[in-house]
């Protein structure tokens, strides 16, 4: 399969794109900056919120997926937001529909549910949106978008609501909502690959003991996680903020230092 990753240069998209190499796949990568030295994949410096510049990737290359990456991390303005993830999103999605890419893969945030009292108990795929800030209005709009897509153009689109995507977890809340490197392949792997899913919200964290979310819409996909938070107990401290942080899903995102004016 040739796949598209945009914000290849990215934390997640360094470690997706490699592991997408090892299991098969031809990768092209697109990022606002240079392909690192040494990258031995097709590479596009160009903006995914520039339709023009996006029309003009899928131009070049023939496509069978798009792994969808790129965008801004953290808080920022609301109209900066939703340019980072909406327009990105949309500019990916008319060119895939143009060029009849039928598959894509979205890194969603689990912030997109994140003001969801902890107190509910699993969070399920059933979930209402309940962003936390922005940025997770921002996810909630691209997921929207995305299903849009998929019931006009008939385009199978995947939504990974990721929880902590590190190499280990760093604190209390992290021993729930952590995404291993391996596991994150396996999730982008197993979304690319299941058959017909169709418009799909999966969870993406690793078979963590004290998990909040359920694993089973991944499992439906394909998604098996291997790896468990627990193994890395022993190296996480307590943390003054661990008890706030842990009365929501979005955890630090849902506290009053992320309130600001939208268009601040």
């Amino acid at each position: 399969m040739r796949v598209l990753v945009s914000g290849a240069a990215g934390s997640l998209g360094r470690v997706i794109t490699v592991g997408l190499l090892e299991n098969g796949h031809d990768v092209v990568g697109l990022d606002l900056v240079p392909a690192p030295e040494g990258t031995p994949f097709a590479w596009h410096e160009a903006d995914c919120a520039d339709p023009d510049a996006v029309a003009a990737v899928f131009a070049e290359e023939r496509l069978d997926a798009v792994v969808h990456l790129a965008g801004a991390p953290e808080e920022l303005s609301l109209p900066d937001e939703l340019t980072s993830h909406v327009v990105t999103t949309a500019a990916l999605l008319d060119a895939m529909v143009a060029h009849r890419v039928p598959r894509i893969v979205y890194a969603s945030s689990n912030h997109a549910v994140g003001r969801t009292p902890r107190a509910d108990g699993e969070l399920t795929e059933r979930a209402l949106p309940r962003p936390d800030t922005y940025y997770g209005v921002a996810k909630v709009a691209a997921e929207a978008l995305l299903r849009l897509f998929a019931d006009r153009h008939g385009i199978d689109a995947v939504s990974c609501r990721i929880g902590s995507f590190l190499e280990e977890p760093t604190s209390v809340r992290g021993l729930s909502t952590w995404l291993s490197h391996g596991d994150g392949v396996r999730m982008v792997e197993a979304a690319l690959t299941a058959p017909a899913p169709g418009f799909a919200v999966l969870y993406g964290i690793s078979a963590n003991t004290r998990g909040w979310w359920d694993l089973e819409p991944g499992r439906r996909l394909g998604y098996e996680p291997l790896d468990d938070a627990e193994d890395f107990a022993d190296r996480v401290g307590a943390g003054p903020d661990d008890e706030a942080e842990a009365e929501h899903v979005g955890g630090p995102f849902a506290l009053a230092r992320f309130h600001r004016p939208a268009l601040g």
